[in-house]
């Protein structure tokens, strides 16, 4: 069971993504990341009150953070100033940027100080990325959400590699369930197709899975790092 690490790339400018493809923006969520008063100046309504209401001081952060970026990873690829952006939400609050309805897709996962972005042309997808922290809870978790078979694998493992067997079922699990939009606790529509499920390494100490009824090979994916604005509103955002 190996997954392979990921190599970012720093990008200012979005590529042009072609039918078939998967591009993989990472963000900076902690102090690393985005000017924090720019980057809540480029949230829409809905996000700022969201914001402002968290009483974690880091929660919040790490959320304007993850929310401005995805708003500019978007205004990249769709040539528009990111605050301009608006969003529609399905059943289970998955967001689509009403500018690119049926032209490109996309999934904003974060953990911890790590967000990515996954985009994709003419294919919903979905992305989870998990923080490989330690848990009491494992079986219990899996016995409520895992398969039978995938329970029984889980206490098979040896205890050494359980926590990684677990967080790997477990993206598996969420990037599935947010390819489509339905949400952990929907059923599958019937007859739907079931997500084709790849692995990868973000950072050193974490696990991602992506999902889309079908996936290019890892290593042709373009995984790009979005650079932080840098106090006071980028001229990206001016654009």
């Amino acid at each position: 069971m190996t997954d392979a690490p990921l190599h970012w790339h720093p990008a200012a400018a979005a590529p042009a993504i072609a039918p078939g493809e998967l591009h993989l923006w990472h963000l900076h969520a902690d102090g690393r990341g985005d000017d924090l008063e720019s980057a809540l100046a480029l949230l829409g309504e809905r996000q700022r009150r969201r914001a402002l209401g968290m009483t974690h001081q880091g929660y919040r952060e790490r959320y304007i953070r993850a929310q401005a970026g995805l708003r500019r990873v978007l205004g990249l690829y769709l040539g528009l100033p990111p605050q301009a952006l608006g969003f529609t939400y399905g059943p289970a609050g998955k967001p689509a940027a009403a500018q690119a309805l049926g032209v490109l897709e996309f999934n904003l996962t974060t953990t911890a100080d790590l967000a990515l972005v996954a985009l994709s042309r003419g294919g919903e997808v979905g992305i989870d990325c998990e923080w490989l922290r330690p848990r009491r809870d494992l079986e219990a978790i899996a016995r409520r959400m895992f398969s039978p078979a995938q329970v029984r694998a889980l206490l098979a493992t040896p205890q050494a590699e359980r926590l990684a067997f677990f967080y790997r079922a477990w993206t598996a699990l969420e990037a599935d369930a947010k390819a489509d939009g339905r949400g952990l606790f929907r059923p599958r529509e019937p007859g739907a197709q079931v997500p084709q499920v790849i692995h990868c390494i973000p950072a050193p100490g974490h696990i991602a899975a992506v999902a889309r009824a079908r996936l290019p090979p890892r290593e042709q994916w373009l995984t790009l790092e979005l650079m932080p604005l840098a106090g006071g509103l980028a001229e990206e955002s001016k654009s």
